[in-house]
């Protein structure tokens, strides 16, 4: 035979709803639980929820809070729309100035991955070596037309 306290059931809406109903016709809880053959403990839970809320519906939470509203994530994909060359670190530090909470670089990218949009990263250009800007330099006076002439004159750039 299992053990019945290693097994966690829910109570489902129907029997959320009776456990108010009696207890809002002015049972009690001892007497409520003790008919559903439900713990003590649960049914008080369930009145205490009630009465603060107003509701005993049950709420679903995943662990750790989410660092913005979903008022916020539309403001992240907003701006990333309208402004394409910001980064996911500027977005997030606009959008910490504005709502006052530290929201990460990491944050907005998979909010913006839930927006259909992919993470703003910097893109830099690779310094060029010495070599690089001689044969560059090198190229452009080749296709510039340094050195020929035009119309009889010398045509030169100033570089």
């Amino acid at each position: 035979m299992a053990n019945n306290q290693s097994v966690r059931r829910h109570l489902d809406a129907f029997i959320r709803g009776r456990i108010i109903g009696t207890l809002e016709e002015g049972r009690s809880v001892t007497s409520v639980a003790a008919e559903l053959g439900i713990a003590h403990s649960i049914v008080s839970r369930l009145w205490r929820q009630f009465q603060t809320t107003g509701t005993a519906i049950r709420g679903f939470s995943s662990g750790r809070p989410r660092g913005t509203t979903p008022v916020d994530d539309r403001h992240i994909v907003l701006q990333a729309r309208r402004n394409r060359r910001q980064t996911a670190g500027e977005i997030a530090r606009h959008t910490t100035q504005a709502t006052g909470r530290p929201i990460s670089r990491f944050t907005v990218a998979r909010r913006l991955h839930g927006g259909g949009l992919f993470a703003r990263r910097p893109v830099r250009c690779v310094p060029l070596t010495p070599a690089h800007r001689r044969r560059r330099s090198l190229w452009c006076r080749e296709h510039t037309g340094i050195g020929e002439t035009m119309n009889g004159d010398e045509y030169s750039l100033q570089m």
